[in-house]
């Protein structure tokens, strides 16, 4: 008599349709995303909206690579919550009209629970590595148009703190500056500077965050008690490097450190996603900044 054999038959759910969750806040949203940062390109230029709107056009380059980077990095978590057959919302945009740059980012809402932690690295990583990748040909690419000048040494001004990518980018392409003179930028390579920020801030392996996704895919429930040590580090970079790191040290503790279970956790990550973490800590690394906004005095 021959064996019998369980069979388990798993039932895939159809992908949804690219657009089929985009709804009318989505486009407003974006809308007014795409105009406040249009108005911060203009800014930068030094132009008065007001009096000189015909000149839109010149805060185009600025909107466009920013709200590019930023799509490319919530596509990125979309689709693969789509390939991993997670509910998931399309991006909603976050404009400010009062912000230096227009926004304060995008988000995505997970709208079911992550089934395996092979499926929590691959939704984690998805943007931050996509989000990079524009960032870099919009920092290779701006860095070209950059160009060297004097230091505004007006009191108040700021000045923007190098990543080691960043860093790298710019001497090899725009060259070391003399004393007293700075690298200033094109407005594309600000926001590939930009999207270098977003993407170190996103894998900061702490919590929720796209790099607390990260973390407790590899190590699961011990990523609580490293996120709670990084809050403490942050706490102490705020008082030597930045003082913006005690504001992201208290939203993280009030966002809460705990990272929720995947479904069948007791299923290992499959060996090739150690490489996309390994992948993603080299990312955060060349990227992070220590002191990112460094007001003049």
């Amino acid at each position: 008599m021959a064996d019998e054999t369980d069979v388990i038959y798993h039932r895939q759910e159809p992908r949804e349709a690219p657009l089929k969750g985009l709804t009318r806040l989505h486009v407003i949203l974006f809308v007014a995303t795409f105009f406040t940062t249009l108005l911060a390109g203009m800014l930068q230029k030094g132009i008065n909206p007001v009096d000189e709107p015909w000149r839109f056009y010149e805060g185009l380059p600025f909107a466009l690579t920013l709200l590019t980077i930023l799509l490319t990095h919530e596509l990125g978590h979309y689709y693969w919550s789509i390939r991993h057959h997670t509910a998931a919302t399309l991006p909603y945009f976050i404009p400010a009209p009062l912000s230096p740059i227009g926004t304060f980012g995008a988000f995505i809402k997970m709208k079911s629970p992550i089934t395996t932690r092979t499926a929590l690295i691959d939704i984690g990583a998805s943007g931050p590595i996509a989000g990079f990748i524009v960032s870099f040909i919009a920092a290779a690419g701006g860095l070209f148009y950059s160009e060297i000048g004097l230091v505004n040494s007006k009191a108040g001004g700021m000045v923007l703190g190098d990543s080691l990518l960043f860093s790298l980018l710019t001497r090899l392409i725009v060259g070391t500056p003399p004393v007293g003179q700075d690298v200033i930028l094109n407005p594309v390579a600000f926001a590939g500077w930009l999207g270098f920020f977003v993407t170190s801030m996103n894998l900061l392996p702490i919590g929720q965050l796209d790099g607390g996704h990260i973390m407790f895919s590899v190590i699961g429930r011990k990523h609580l008690w490293v996120s709670g040590v990084l809050v403490v580090c942050l706490i102490i970079m705020g008082e030597v490097f930045w003082n913006g790191w005690w504001f992201w040290a208290l939203l993280m503790s009030v966002l809460g450190l705990r990272h929720p279970p995947v479904i069948f956790d007791e299923i290992p990550l499959e060996p090739s996603r150690k490489k996309v973490a390994l992948i993603s800590l080299a990312i955060f690394i060349v990227t992070f900044v220590p002191a990112p906004f460094t007001v003049m005095e």
